[in-house]
């Protein structure tokens, strides 16, 4: 969806049609995607995204791309729990969350030099966890939780308590969940 005919989009203008572009969305827009449809480099779209954050634009980066908050939207619940696994184990993790309708929105470690080390997520659904874990794999990056030996907490959200309750539940019995 290319749009001035191969022209590159100039400023405003262009960053006019990313808040249009996000915010109409149903999934996350990378920063080449953004880029194609406006004619001009991934490093302007990131340099624009700035930009719009400065300018109090509720924009989400995620390892799957940038996301424009929906602010109208009915109120969720929130949670963080603690766990522990292998790296082996993050799909199982992440699958019995999204399989219960929760949101994985971050992960976070506490790095004994760094302090707290936050990344934004926003897994929704399997589709999602398949793409993360890909990417770990094709990058051959590292998790977070493997500078923690295991160790993370992750923001979670959903439509209901219940779903939450299920979840952990769930995540409890397969040994996930850090204990005391």
């Amino acid at each position: 969806m290319r749009v001035n005919d191969g022209k590159k989009i100039l400023g405003d203008k262009r960053r006019e049609l990313i808040v249009e572009w996000l915010s109409t969305s149903y999934q996350p827009l990378t920063g080449g995607e953004l880029a194609k449809r406006s004619n001009v480099s991934r490093q302007v779209i990131v340099q624009d995204i700035s930009i719009l954050k400065a300018k109090k634009h509720p924009i989400i980066a995620t390892a799957q791309g940038y996301i424009y908050s929906k602010q109208n939207l009915p109120p969720k619940v929130n949670r963080i729990i603690a766990c522990k696994h292998s790296p082996a184990e993050t799909k199982d993790e992440l699958f019995v969350l999204v399989d219960h309708g929760v949101t994985v929105q971050q992960v976070i470690v506490e790095h004994a030099i760094y302090g707290e080390i936050t990344a934004s997520l926003m897994l929704s659904t399997r589709l999602d966890v398949e793409s993360f874990c890909q990417k770990v794999e094709h990058t051959q990056s590292s998790l977070l939780s493997e500078l923690t030996d295991g160790v993370h907490l992750h923001v979670l959200e959903a439509e209901q308590e219940s779903q939450l309750n299920a979840a952990i539940h769930v995540l409890n019995e397969r040994g996930f969940i850090l204990q005391d």
